[in-house]
């Protein structure tokens, strides 16, 4: 179903009468452009501004039993309100498009569908973003463009969103499940290539290589956008360029990059003089007004349109008298322009966690969140605690580990360990099924941040000596 279809069904199912649903049609003309103005419309249309102001007028009150917010606001935005509900709408609806090609496989890596597809569910806004990138291959015959932002400023999600709307050969660096390494990107990259452009003999070619054959095969207007992640989780060795990336690229060859913030002295990607080389820093004060508005799309989202938190948000904010607004509003400004804040606090509200608090009292940024949560749990006032013990064993080891090893390190019967997993860290972790065996991660680097600084703050006391200790003596048992 394309967007105008969707419209038209929305239209129907809200009473619009046929010149009703033109204007709609006509004002919010694509899912991923601002709406027309009333201007704009009222030349469309070759009518009055006043006339068009009255169709879009009652148009909103259509739209206002399932959008409340258009009742509420109060002068201009209301437009950009509907755009925005019917489009998280239109997407919810919408499921992630697999194009198969001749070979009948997947447009992405299986290795990272479901990370993509969990990306895209609750994608809201960058599309300052996506433009600035467009700009940058139409003004460049080939380069690198690099995204650059803290944890949790949805750098992945923006990856994950791009590969899925232009089906680009693509790679995810992800530090807690090892698959951060120059020889797994280029054996994912060479298979992808591989299939999509049928390369004959290139089962050993290295990335140059690929790339110039990839580059014969291009058609007039068609190009080639390899999208990475998280090249700050790369491990390898120091003074090789970063995952072996070329240092020159063929013609219609881009490399879309995504990093946390480095120092000078530690940049591990060269490129040759004359490539060209652009980078957007999330954190730039002139991207703060463009940060703000997608991080309160995202809660608007969740209230409205996420099926399995929003009753629980809804209730929370009635039960306090809040406005939908200043509930945007004030955890937007609390999110310091983080989308990992909202994964986390918007389903604890969601579920309850915070029934204690009032909308003041929710941690403000990620940090703090982290720090309440493990006061919360009582982690301060019982260190040593099996949830803790847990935690760090999952730190120590760094790579996905089953129940049953945890238990044996932590010396308790499994079943404790898997009620802590999956009952006090399981929004933390994450699980895969690892030759048969369910196993377990720490989920996002920020948090593994966060456990880092309690280690080398209590670095001193003998819990940690002892939960080494432990790891030790099993792996040695183990060897035996």
């Amino acid at each position: 179903m394309d967007w105008q279809e969707f419209l038209k069904g929305e239209s129907g199912r809200h009473g619009l009468s046929m010149e009703q649903t033109e204007t709609l049609l006509v004002a919010l003309f694509s899912p991923e452009k601002a709406p027309r103005n009333q201007v704009e419309l009222s030349v469309k249309f070759s009518i009055s501004e006043p006339t068009v102001k009255q169709r879009l007028g009652e148009i909103y009150k259509k739209f206002g039993n399932s959008f409340p917010q258009l009742i509420d606001q109060r002068g201009a935005g209301k437009l950009d309100i509907l755009h925005t509900k019917l489009k998280q709408k239109y997407y919810q609806l919408s499921p992630p498009l697999v194009v198969t090609s001749a070979s009948d496989s997947s447009p992405y890596p299986e290795e990272f569908r479901s990370l993509i597809e969990e990306k895209i569910r609750t994608f809201c806004g960058r599309r300052f973003v996506f433009d600035t990138f467009q700009q940058f291959i139409t003004a460049n015959p080939h380069g690198y463009f690099t995204i650059i932002g803290d944890a949790g400023m949805g750098k992945s999600s923006i990856v994950a969103k791009y590969v899925w709307e232009h089906k680009s050969p693509c790679y995810f660096n992800i530090l807690v499940e090892r698959r951060n390494r120059p020889e797994l990107f280029l054996k994912s990259i060479r298979r992808q290539l591989i299939d999509r452009y049928e390369l004959p003999n290139s089962a050993d070619a290295d990335l140059p290589t690929l790339l110039a054959k990839v580059a014969e095969k291009l058609t007039a207007g068609e190009r080639l956008v390899i999208a990475i992640d998280a090249l700050d989780e790369v491990e390898q060795q120091p003074g090789e360029n970063l995952l072996h990336l070329p240092t020159t690229l063929p013609d219609r060859v881009y490399f879309l990059l995504t990093r946390r913030p480095y120092h000078l002295g530690k940049k591990r990607l060269s490129v040759s003089p004359g490539i060209p080389v652009k980078e957007l820093d999330l954190r730039d004060d002139q991207y703060v007004n463009f940060n703000q508005n997608d991080i309160k799309e995202y809660i608007r989202f969740a209230i409205d349109a996420d099926s399995e938190y929003k009753d629980g948000l809804r209730n929370w904010i009635q039960s306090r008298s809040i406005t939908d607004t200043s509930f945007v509003e004030q955890v937007a400004n609390k999110s310091e322009n983080n989308f990992m804040y909202l994964r986390y606090v918007l389903p604890a509200i969601a579920k309850g966690d915070y029934n204690d608090l009032s909308l003041r009292q929710l941690p403000d940024g990620l940090q703090e969140y982290y720090q309440n949560h493990w006061v919360r749990m009582g982690m301060d006032a019982k260190p040593g605690q099996l949830m803790e013990i847990v935690l760090y064993i999952l730190l120590e080891i760094g790579t996905p580990i089953p129940c049953e090893m945890i238990a044996g390190i932590a010396e308790v019967d499994e079943c404790e360990v898997a009620q802590v997993l999956e009952d006090e860290w399981v929004e933390y972790l994450k699980m895969q099924n690892v030759e048969g065996e369910i196993c377990y991660t720490i989920y996002h680097a920020s948090f593994l941040d966060f456990l880092k600084a309690k280690r080398e703050m209590d670095s001193r006391r003998r819990f940690f000596q002892e939960v080494n200790q432990r790891i030790a003596e099993y792996l040695e048992e183990g060897m035996l």
